[in-house]
């Protein structure tokens, strides 16, 4: 194969009409078939735009983990800083939470997302996945599809592949139309993800390209992924360009990438200047200087560049994934903002001034000026009201399901939230084990109302110790689903109770079930649920369940909560789920953007698993816990 087929001009394999003035004998006007040619290619290991040398300067900014109000603010702000192009993400399971009714409205409007990058000047990469790990719940694979019996997820096998066709069939017309050949800022789509990291299913990428092209991409096709042999042997394709994901050490991914593809232009698909958190870990955070001197390295090398995260956003809802290290689960906490250069709440950072400097002589001008910071509220203190206690509320929200065994949140079509399991199992005169197999992921264990345990996978497999009682009790166990793990071997786990619970030998059976789709509640589902007050008054620091606290706020603005004496629970903002809040931290303060509030009287409601303090803080500055600084 010659250089010249391996270009990026090999991509240009389908052919479109365009219209010609001709001259001689030819009617003026007549069709004549032309390659459409992508605005992006690559002859000789340069990259090119419109056919001239070029580097892609981009950073990655998810509009799933931003409020569509503040859209059109994050993206001037990557192009404050200095780049030309804005990354993102496609998350699958946000458009299509239940099969077969995918949305692109309000929030999942990413055309209007698209259309702004191109109002701002800036081009658009978007990786469609249909996985995308991302540290989102599932990797973005809809749980309804995960939990089809038999499924192969990230496979060549047909039920995935149909399933992938149908979702693409809505979702690639819309990135397709927004394209650079049809005037639109999109210059390059991904295949897959990091595909590479998990299997070698060239057939499977090449299945994806020819639905990609199919459904109408004509831009350039890149794929993603580590910078080893391993990653790079199993996650590339012949006449796509091949990235890299990394956060150290460019010279070295460079030289890889060219002695592997010695035609493709070097480019890092992800930079990571920064790293996510897990809940009971530190705030990972790297420096400007040590994030800059891998920036500088890769530019030395003549690399086009993607920073992973220019700016992080939130996993708003309850739609922050997990990792799994071979022993226990890590979920990733609500905070998204990964150190980036443009931080949470929309703030200019040191590393951002720093990424600045670097990247201002590589323009054509002179750079836009940075955005000035968004208003915040001042602090202040909100008395908490309690309104029902833990399992009134969980209760009376929703009818039982009847099971003769526990089923699964999947089972139950719940993927995402807490499932109340009920059974009333004699006990005997003596002391026994209460065990749970398979839990996913965290229990609290209540027998006649009582709270008896908090229980993790392993614990729940040791069990816990009932004394004898000689009669039937009200056994309730309220499963917490701490997100999907979006990373490895276990992706598109279950949820719930998997396998049984057990009295030492014996199966607990007979079991009514209420599914709690804590992010489908709203302010009038919340408001009915809270009729019911056991007129306890403000909430005293060993509380649990339902309270609400009155935000009162001339203008809205920017604002952080901080829940101090709090254990773990769920804040609503005006019927908006925020997130998880959760005491062993890293993130002390939880970010409202101010979108989400209105002049006046707000409603802040949470939901207390376990002991509650007597006020919630605002917060004029964010705290995002203790520090470890990130190292690849």
């Amino acid at each position: 194969m010659q250089s010249e087929e391996r270009s990026g001009r090999a991509l240009n394999e389908i052919s479109h009409t365009a219209e010609l003035e001709t001259g001689g004998g030819a009617d003026p006007g007549a069709s004549v078939e032309l390659p459409l040619a992508p605005l992006l290619t690559w002859q000789g290991s340069e990259l090119l735009r419109a056919g001239r040398p070029y580097r892609i300067l981009s950073g990655s900014l998810h509009y799933f983990r931003v409020h569509p109000a503040l859209w059109r603010d994050r993206i001037a702000r990557l192009a404050a800083l200095g780049l030309n192009t804005v990354d993102t993400y496609v998350a699958w399971n946000f458009h299509e939470r239940r099969r077969g009714h995918a949305r692109f409205d309000g929030w999942r409007d990413l055309e209007r997302f698209l259309e702004l990058v191109g109002e701002a000047g800036m081009d658009a990469i978007v990786r469609p996945g249909p996985y995308i790990c991302a540290e989102w719940d599932n990797g973005a694979l809809p749980a309804w599809l995960t939990a089809l019996p038999g499924m192969r997820p990230r496979s060549g096998e047909t039920a995935y592949l149909d399933a992938v066709r149908d979702w693409f069939d809505e979702l690639i017309p819309r990135i397709a139309a927004l394209q650079a050949c049809h005037g639109g800022p999109v210059v390059a789509v991904q295949v897959e993800n990091e595909f590479g990291s998990y299997g070698d299913d060239a057939d499977y990428l090449d299945a994806l390209r020819r639905m990609l092209v199919d459904h109408g991409i004509r831009e350039l096709l890149f794929t993603a992924d580590g910078p080893t042999e391993l990653a790079l042997d199993g996650g590339t394709l012949p006449g796509v360009l091949a990235t890299a994901t990394f956060g150290s050490r460019a010279g070295d991914a460079a030289g890889l990438l060219r002695e592997r593809r010695p035609d493709d232009p070097v480019m890092c698909a992800e930079l990571w200047n920064g790293w996510f958190d897990h809940w009971g870990e530190r705030h990972h955070v790297r420096s400007a200087d040590n994030a800059a001197a891998t920036l500088d390295e890769l530019i030395a090398v003549g690399g086009s560049v993607n920073l992973y995260m220019a700016h992080g956003g939130t996993n708003f809802g309850l739609w922050a994934g997990a990792n799994h290290d071979g022993v226990r689960l890590q979920p990733t906490q609500t905070s998204y903002d990964s150190d980036a250069p443009v931080a949470e709440d929309g703030s200019a950072t040191e590393k951002f001034h720093r990424f600045r400097e670097i990247f201002a002589p590589m323009g054509t001008g002179d750079l836009p000026p940075v955005p000035p910071s968004l208003p915040r509220l001042a602090p202040r203190l909100m008395p908490l009201r309690a309104r029902a206690d833990l399992l009134t509320v969980l209760r009376d929200a929703a009818a039982p399901i009847v099971s003769s065994n526990p089923p699964t949140f999947e089972q139950i079509g719940l993927d995402a939230g807490l499932a109340l399991y009920r059974a009333t199992p004699l006990l005997p005169a003596r002391e026994v084990r209460l065990t749970i197999k398979g839990l996913r992921d965290r229990a609290i264990v209540f027998v006649d109302g009582g709270r008896v345990a908090v229980l993790d996978a392993a614990e729940a497999e040791s069990g816990v110790v009932l004394p004898g009682e000689g009669r039937r009790v009200e056994l309730e166990i309220l499963v917490e689903n701490q997100g999907r793990i979006n990373f490895g071997p276990l992706l598109g786990e279950g949820k719930g109770i998997l396998e049984g619970v057990w009295l030492d030998w014996r199966r607990v059976q007979n079991w009514n079930v209420r599914a709690l789709p804590l992010d489908e509640w709203d302010e009038r589902t919340l408001d009915m649920l809270g009729e019911r007050s056991d007129g306890r008054g403000d909430v005293g620091p060993i509380g649990d369940g339902l309270a609400t606290a009155e935000l009162l706020v001339d203008e809205p603005a920017d604002a952080f909560l901080a829940f101090p004496g709090f254990a773990k629970g769920f804040v609503w903002i005006n019927g908006f789920l925020l997130g998880r809040y959760w005491e062993v931290g890293p993130q002390e303060t939880y970010y409202v953007p101010a979108p989400l509030l209105r002049p006046g009287s707000n409603r802040v409601t949470v939901l207390e698993l376990e002991r509650s303090g007597e006020r919630i803080e605002v917060r004029r500055q964010p705290a995002l816990g203790p520090e470890e600084e990130y190292s690849e």
